[in-house]
């Protein structure tokens, strides 16, 4: 552990230049003595590392001191310092890890390169989140990342989109984390991999016995072929359903944030503030929810289906609340 803080001590320094010695304990979260006993041990290690006492004074190496990385090309420099949320490496509580980890690396960087990464970072920046996305709610997360990293059977109860909630043995072969969402691959003994999302387990508890992992387990093939067969499965169960519909052209900001590239303009608009456009909704349900959604504001022109849908739900909604008016009175 000490060896772990006298590097990045080194590497804080040659980052900054000069540090005093309360913002080296507060990065490194000891307290000033400690920090001054690990310059004394630098020191008599042989590292050129220097503290000068007054207003402009500090912790300093040697300006001619350099932990080098050298080797690395401007593409392999961009791709690891390109700016971007920490999310799930939050989540595992690898947050400060991932944040040291860069900070070594930018320290042992040559001169030139290390302006290169300042420039990257004003100009790139992932987001791996949906927009309006909320966090998931997944405590059982250390226990699964647990049983992970220690090949081990978990006793979990299950809640699945559609069926009963249901007890059963797995073992955990990894974790995934899609937008920012987690999900557990996980098997029955001697069973296929399948994908569990982390936010249905109700209960997740460790076992004491473990599993042999299959070596030809391939956790990066596994996912994009799980992916692939989910996708081809919702699209088959819920095949693109186009519309055309006549909305004002003040609701055009609607599709334009949430159905971006699903639908297409096809009028200017008109006089009375109106225009046209075809739509790819998901499924008939889905057109039929968000074309009442909208209120007066859009009308169906085509399917003729869709139509008659939203006629005959809107005539029952109304006769719904006209009578619970009249159970009110």
């Amino acid at each position: 552990m000490r060896a772990d803080r006298l590097l990045s001590l080194m590497l804080l320094l040659q980052a900054n230049g000069r540090m005093t010695a309360q913002d080296l304990a507060r990065q490194l979260e000891v307290s000033e003595r400690t920090i001054y006993r690990d310059i004394d041990a630098l020191s008599t290690a042989g590292v050129p590392v220097y503290t000068q006492a007054g207003i402009n004074g500090g912790v300093f190496l040697d300006e001619h001191y350099r932990i080098s990385l050298t080797g690395l090309a401007p593409d392999e420099v961009q791709a690891l310092f390109v700016a971007g949320e920490a999310g799930p490496l939050r989540d595992l509580g690898l947050a400060r890890a991932g944040e040291a980890t860069l900070l070594k690396l930018f320290a042992a960087l040559p001169t030139a390169q290390r302006g290169e990464v300042e420039r990257l970072r004003q100009r790139i920046y992932i987001d791996p989140s949906v927009w309006f996305q909320q966090p998931e709610d997944a405590p059982c997360l250390p226990t699964l990342q647990q049983a992970v990293w220690e090949d081990r059977l978990i006793d979990v109860v299950y809640q699945p989109v559609e069926g009963e909630r249901s007890a059963r043995t797995l073992a955990a072969l990894a974790l995934v984390a899609k937008a920012n969402i987690w999900y557990l691959v996980g098997s029955a003994p001697g069973g296929e991999p399948h994908t569990y999302r982390a936010s249905r387990f109700s209960a997740v508890t460790l076992t004491d016995a473990h599993f042999a992992r299959d070596e030809s387990f391939d956790l990066a093939v596994y996912w994009q072929e799980a992916r692939q067969r989910f996708e081809e499965k919702m699209a088959a169960a819920f095949p693109p359903y186009p519309a055309t519909l006549r909305i004002r052209a003040e609701m055009l900001w609607y599709f334009a944030s949430f159905m971006e590239g699903r639908y297409q303009q096809l009028s200017e608009r008109d006089a009375d503030g109106w225009i046209i456009i075809r739509v790819d909704f998901h499924a008939y349900g889905d057109a039929l929810m968000k074309v009442l959604g909208l209120g007066t504001a859009a009308a169906v022109i085509e399917p003729d289906a869709l139509r008659a849908g939203v006629i005959e739900t809107a005539r029952a909604l109304v006769a719904a609340h006209e009578t619970a008016d009249q159970a009110s009175e």
